[in-house]
């Protein structure tokens, strides 16, 4: 590599460590004994027999991958069923699930805008829809953080544009719910469309899991399409978009990520389908996830989110990772969110409330994370 780019990337290093901001990967083990409340599996389907039996099945049946583009021959018979299944879950007319729900928030932006629209962007949205939003060459308004007004004020201006709304229906970082309903009615208000991710909803929020769009009545509304992610709740790998057949149909023709991406693999497609059909049959488990956070929430002082994951603000970077280490060995594993991962720029210990850690373990970990943050 030139001189010129080894000593840029040699600067950068040196900034991120004087801030306390490198990122490094930790590999684990499978037989990994310390207890996970770092992860997204939010219902501990990851590793239920019923998920990993089908992923294995499907391997052997189908192969290790889909072999080509969903317009090609990687459509398998798999994703339309997870397709199917997972409309009538949360309530739309139809859904299309790609590799990732990185991929899923790039497609359902950029094939629905472009130079002639207006995207009216939450300050705390996803990376994933904020390069979605960059991609699309539309113009981009960011508005304060669930400010309905705000929203309002921007659409009034779009001067009879397309124009799009994004939100998450539980923020990531924060936890909090988005106000779904108030933003339906001003997309409705000014023909706009409501874009949700619910990424951090579907499996945890709702009645039986079905996240928050169908908790409010929005499943179906015609303006509001929903995109989620196959790699939390579910415990596989994956995204998925939902809406009308007719917002498909579209996405199939023109979502750029969709068309030009190999299918999604088979096991993992038989793991979420497997997972939806467990989360079906146990609608117990989000139950056991709502009563978690509300127990830890209240121990550790901090408010209670929407979702499955609790944030306990630190007072720097440096001390959130100090943290993190101090748990780390006593065989506890935790996030930490540290900028630019948080829109605030506050740093924070990020705590899953998994149904999937035993009661036992549950205890433990929970009594070492109260410990080394001091509450």
């Amino acid at each position: 590599m030139g001189s010129t780019w080894g000593e840029w990337l040699a600067g950068q290093a040196e900034a991120r460590e004087e801030t306390g901001l490198t990122r490094r990967l930790a590999p684990r083990t499978a037989d990994d004994p310390a207890v996970d409340l770092a992860g997204n599996d939010y219902l501990g389907l990851s590793r239920d027999p019923a998920v990993t039996a089908a992923a294995s099945e499907a391997s052997l049946r189908w192969g290790a991958g889909a072999g080509a583009s969903r317009l090609v021959t990687g459509t398998l018979s798999l994703h339309e069923e997870l397709e199917r299944e997972l409309a009538a879950f949360l309530g739309h007319e139809a859904a299309l699930v790609m590799s990732t729900g990185y991929h899923a928030n790039l497609a359902i932006v950029t094939a629905l805008a472009d130079r002639d629209s207006l995207v009216v962007s939450d300050a705390h949205i996803h990376a994933s829809l904020v390069d979605a939003a960059r991609l699309s060459r539309a113009e981009v308004a960011v508005v304060p953080h669930d400010d309905v007004a705000a929203v309002r004020r921007a659409l009034a201006a779009a001067g009879g544009r397309r124009a799009l709304v994004l939100a998450e229906s539980v923020y990531s970082v924060l936890g909090d719910a988005a106000s779904l309903v108030d933003l339906a009615a001003v997309c409705e208000e000014h023909d706009a469309l409501l874009v949700v991710d619910e990424a951090h909803g579907l499996g945890v929020a709702g009645v039986r899991g079905r996240g928050l769009v169908a908790d409010v009545g929005l499943a179906g509304h015609d303006h509001v399409v929903v995109a989620a992610t196959l790699s939390k709740s579910l415990g596989a790998q994956g995204g998925a978009l939902l809406g009308s057949r007719a917002l498909v149909e579209h996405l199939v023709n023109r979502a750029r990520p969709f068309i030009f991406d190999t299918g999604l693999a088979p096991a993992a497609t038989a793991g979420a389908l497997a997972a939806l059909r467990v989360l079906v049959a146990r609608p117990e488990l989000p139950s056991v996830v709502r009563s978690r956070v509300v127990e830890l929430a209240g121990r550790l002082g901090v408010a209670v989110p929407a979702g499955a994951v609790l944030s306990v603000p630190m007072p720097s970077p440096q001390a959130a990772v100090a943290a993190q280490a101090a748990l780390r060995s006593r065989g506890v594993r935790v996030g930490c969110f540290r900028p630019p991962s948080v829109p605030d720029g506050i740093s924070r210990l990020r705590v899953t409330c998994s149904a999937g850690v035993p009661e036992a373990e549950w205890a433990r970990a929970t009594a070492e994370v109260l410990e080394v943050t001091g509450r």
